[in-house]
């Protein structure tokens, strides 16, 4: 089992590289995604900065507006192609690049949340769909230097992603509804994308990267 010092390894390796890298960390929702991309983060300072694919969500009125509002968190429901043409700009390291940030709190993405100024020389980048080899998404996977990609224990994730839902308003059934309905259909079209990480983390305990 890979562990939180071996990751971070990795992340001091490509940061010390020279030239701006990427590294995207993916995953099912609740795998842990946010957790570890903060946790190397924190330990690296002011040489990382972390931008997360979720500030592309489409803001509710035009999930609305398009009929998507009951499948958001779908790849259909974020602007993919915006993503990847934030990456090119992370990846050339010309100027300070703002971007976007969800908020849980209001289910919202904020635009200009997140300054990356051209001298951090690794941005890490999480989200679902950073694999996917669709269009739009397909852009992503060329940009990044390297990729990780969780896949926790089940059933522990099932019930941390229950936990989130119901942290944010929604009533036990609700969360159970949610985490085993869209979201899990959203899981299963992440897990195909697996084989195109560079690694693969496996049953690694969230515990681990709390650091």
């Amino acid at each position: 089992m890979t562990s939180f010092d071996e990751l971070l390894g990795r992340a001091e390796a490509l940061a010390s590289a020279g030239t701006r890298k990427l590294l995207g960390i993916v995953g099912a929702p609740a795998s842990g995604k946010t957790t570890l991309a903060w946790g190397i983060a924190e330990k690296l300072g002011t040489r990382a900065a972390v931008v997360g694919m979720d500030g592309f969500h489409l803001a509710q009125v035009e999930l609305n507006r398009l009929g998507r509002a009951e499948r958001k968190g779908a790849p259909d429901t974020f602007d993919g192609a915006g993503y990847v043409h934030l990456l090119r700009r992370l990846k050339a390291a010309e100027e300070t690049v703002y971007a976007p940030e969800f908020r849980r709190e209001i289910e919202e993405p904020i635009a200009g949340a997140v300054p990356v100024s051209p001298d951090v020389p690794l941005v890490i980048t999480e989200g679902n769909y950073l694999l996917v080899d669709e269009d739009p998404w397909s852009g992503a996977r060329a940009l990044l230097d390297e990729v990780w990609f969780l896949a926790p224990d089940e059933p522990e994730r099932i019930q941390r992603l229950v936990t989130r839902h119901r942290r944010y308003g929604r009533s036990l059934v609700e969360a159970q509804q949610r985490a085993l309905g869209s979201d899990q259909r959203n899981a299963d079209i992440i897990a195909t994308t697996a084989a195109r990480a560079d690694l693969v983390l496996e049953n690694m305990p969230l515990v681990n990267f709390e650091i």
